[in-house]
């Protein structure tokens, strides 16, 4: 089989090396840190392959699913119709409540006054997202009712995120650990992936600007089999049937991300493709036919398959950012480091944003650069490994936050 996997991030390198296991891999474009792995620029819909998987959002919004599955191709990830569910949070929120899928209370708004009232009307801490898609930077989470106000301000009037914000969904804050679960679908059945824990603020101990996520752990202490299961009963198996009531046919990742508050866990959002940096250490956990299970969801056909199966090791990711992440990373630094960290006997360093510049060295060439990913018989293991690996790579004003999976129970 030949799989073309389409993406030039982290989540994509992941995703090649387990796919590679059985397969033969394309990536479509990927990046020049990618070593090994054939890479091309042709557009996807037109890379000769037997299965297409697409990892960002942004593709999967703009319908690329719709436009492969038209040419007769085979593909992992949903058409626009279920790319919904991430291109646009009041939509989601409407199929949640439609579907009586336990989430926070909130409502959409796209006037300034009618927002603040709402606002007024929640005790607090207070969360303000944009409606499209923000590189996963468009959520304000805020115990300052000041601060959120300017917030909806900001993105209401494009200021803050363009047309992305000018919609914007006011919530109430949950409380209680967060976590993700990533479910494997083909339209009408589901099968979840391990769970994993990943932290999105860019400083230790939750501090500073929200990202698009600088770390990750898997498995979860507090998330066993029970909670999985509840999160499948209550949240995934729900939205997928709605969906399926609304005439979509969802063949893809569906991202569960929730907060276990004392009712339960409660949905905070839906993606519509794996997570990043969640697929980095799931995909080194998943064990088998990675590439026969994603053809098969693919197909309409997980009943064919076994559910997925994941190692007994623990793995943790830390991500590698350039200065000036998220709000203007700065670029173009020469990395020192990257052979001497592949090396490494059980950890991988996956490349995100990077590129060769006139010399031929690989350079730092976005927000989040790589991530150090550790395995071991134990998160302490992991965790030390992935560090170990993080600590050999470097460039000026590296950013890494060094409490990743250190506390395990707890927000991220």
């Amino acid at each position: 089989m030949r799989v073309c996997i389409v993406g030039s991030g982290g989540r994509e390198h992941a995703i090649a090396a387990a796919v590679a296991r059985s397969a033969d891999v394309v990536l479509a474009p990927g990046n020049p840190g990618m070593d090994g792995f054939e890479r091309t620029d042709v557009s996807p819909e037109l890379v000769e392959a037997d299965l297409w998987v697409i990892g960002p959002e942004v593709p999967l919004v703009d319908g690329l699913a719709d436009r492969v599955r038209a040419r007769g191709g085979l593909v992992f990830g949903p058409g626009a119709d279920g790319a919904r569910l991430e291109g646009s949070k009041a939509w989601m929120k409407d199929l949640l409540f439609a579907a009586r899928v336990p989430t926070a209370a909130s409502r959409t708004f796209s006037e300034e006054r009618p927002a603040l009232d709402y606002l007024s009307s929640l005790p607090g801490p207070w969360v303000v997202k944009t409606d499209g898609l923000a590189a996963g930077k468009g959520v304000l989470v805020t115990s300052s009712r000041r601060q959120a106000e300017a917030d909806i301000r900001a993105k209401l009037s494009g200021q803050a995120f363009g047309d992305a914000g000018r919609r914007v969904v006011v919530e109430e804050a949950l409380d209680g650990p967060e976590l993700s679960v990533i479910a494997i679908c083909d339209g009408k059945r589901a099968y979840p992936l391990a769970a994993a824990q990943d932290f999105k603020r860019v400083g230790d101990g939750g501090t500073g600007a929200n990202t698009g996520g600088m770390g990750a752990y898997s498995p979860v202490p507090f998330a066993d089999d029970e909670v999985v299961g509840q999160v499948m009963e209550r949240a995934v198996l729900p939205t997928l049937h709605a969906l399926r009531k609304r005439g979509t046919d969802y063949r893809g990742a569906l991202y569960a991300g929730l907060m276990l508050t004392e009712d339960g866990p409660k949905v905070l959002e839906f993606n519509a493709r794996f997570g990043d940096p969640e697929a980095q250490v799931l995909f080194t956990r998943w064990e088998g036919d990675v590439a026969g299970a994603l053809a098969a969801a693919a197909e309409g056909a997980l009943s064919d398959v076994d559910e997925p199966r994941f190692s007994a090791h623990a793995a943790v990711c830390v991500v590698l950012a350039a200065p000036g992440y998220p709000e203007a990373p700065r670029t173009g630094a020469v990395i020192e480091g990257i052979e001497a960290a592949r090396a490494v006997p059980g950890a991988s360093l996956y490349a995100a944003g990077v590129s060769r510049d006139a010399g031929g060295r690989l350079v730092t060439a976005g927000g989040r650069v790589l991530n150090a990913v550790g395995t071991g018989a134990d998160l302490a293991q992991a965790r030390q490994l992935a560090y170990r690996v993080a600590g050999m790579v470097s460039w000026p004003d590296m950013v890494v936050r060094s409490d990743i999976a250190m506390q395990t129970g707890g927000v991220a």
